[in-house]
């Protein structure tokens, strides 16, 4: 089928308009108790899902190190084994987690863990390139991002990633990755029609930035799935939802969200 394709940025790297966001499909892993997947999921549907993706011609999949704790990245490589040139890869990178445990154990921005993660997720996925490597730290502060600009470079200049970006909704961090060296070329970050971001899309229209955008379906909401009654289980991060999820509350969806999205 045809499908709409744009430039990612300025890396001369062509991706579907439509991606396949990862999150979901790298099943359970918790801080503590607080749960951060979307509950149980099927490998196996996942591993069909993307290759179902893949056929109808979306050719970009976003996931992360530590979403499932590393699992997400195993599944999204299994499903791709074989057919890695048809797909164009986004990870990210930042926070530390244990793989055996699958608990979150905080964050890391040195230079030296960007080597350490940009290693294990090209052997997680299965691969000997990451097309688009993003800082998942949203609010980092500049002058230490701007001290992994460097690394980011050589890795580039290596042939281990392609891009690079941030993934932030900051705007003032989008800029600090959009004045950096060619290799930056995207900003992930939240949009869709309940929630506009005028400042970052004009950081990426200064400086010919991807806008990657997450949460385009307000994680479910505006799927039309949910409703005043719908409840999520626990080990989902919607059912237990942490102060920064904003679309979830009490284990449903929140009312004045739902009202949003009625309107």
């Amino acid at each position: 089928m045809a499908v709409t394709t744009r430039m990612l940025g300025r890396s001369g790297i062509e991706v579907s308009a439509l991606g396949m966001g990862c999150w979901a499909i790298a099943g359970p892993w918790a801080e503590g108790s607080q749960p951060l997947g979307w509950g149980a999921v099927d490998d196996d549907e996942s591993v069909r899902a993307v290759r179902r993706a893949l056929e109808e011609g979306i050719t970009l999949f976003d996931t992360a190190d530590t979403y499932g704790a590393g699992h997400g990245e195993r599944v999204l490589g299994r499903a791709l084994a074989g057919r890695r040139d048809e797909a164009v890869i986004a990870t990210k990178w930042g926070y530390t987690f244990d793989e055996a445990t699958r608990q979150a154990t905080g964050e890391d921005a040195s230079p030296a863990y960007l080597r350490r993660a940009v290693t294990a997720s090209l052997r997680r996925l299965g691969t000997d390139r990451i097309d688009l490597y993003q800082l998942h730290l949203a609010d980092l502060p500049v002058p230490r991002a701007e001290a992994l600009i460097g690394v980011c470079e050589d890795l580039v200049a290596e042939g281990l990633i392609r891009a690079y970006g941030w993934s932030t909704d900051r705007p003032d961090r989008a800029a600090a990755f959009g004045q950096a060296a060619s290799g930056a070329t995207a900003v992930q970050h939240a949009l869709s029609v309940l929630r506009d971001a005028p400042e970052v899309l004009a950081v990426c229209d200064k400086y010919d930035l991807a806008s990657v955008n997450q949460g385009p379906l307000g994680m479910g909401l505006l799927t039309g799935k949910y409703t005043a009654t719908s409840t999520l289980p626990r080990d989902d991060v919607r059912g237990l939802a942490p102060g920064w999820l904003e679309w979830f509350r009490g284990g449903r969806p929140a009312p004045e969200w739902l009202r949003r999205v009625g309107a």
